[in-house]
């Protein structure tokens, strides 16, 4: 069974590192992660980049929408490039327990 987690993003910089260690300290590491990012006017793109780059996650995919969409059409925009059987949902202010 492939698991895929799906973030969306907008303006969460003060809580995005947390959220991605957790993310990648998962005791069964997701098989990809699926980040969407809705136009953050702040440092969000530039940490999440950075964060996936610095620790080579290969499987972690980044994309940031044209314009702003919306919480709702953010995730979908994220679920529609997950490939597992099993999608996990994540907001950029959830903190995972290792075990999720």
């Amino acid at each position: 069974m492939k698991i895929s987690v799906a973030l969306a993003t907008y303006n969460g910089s003060k809580f995005l590192i947390k959220q991605l260690k957790s993310l990648m300290d998962q005791t069964l590491a997701p098989d990809e992660v699926i980040i969407f990012d809705d136009c953050s006017s702040d440092d969000t793109s530039l940490i999440v980049k950075s964060f996936i780059e610095e620790n080579n996650l290969k499987n972690w995919y980044f994309y940031v929408n044209e314009s702003n969409v919306g919480c709702k059409r953010n995730f979908y925009n994220a679920i529609s490039k997950t490939t597992g059987d099993l999608i996990f949902l994540c907001d950029q202010d959830d903190i995972w327990h290792s075990n999720k």
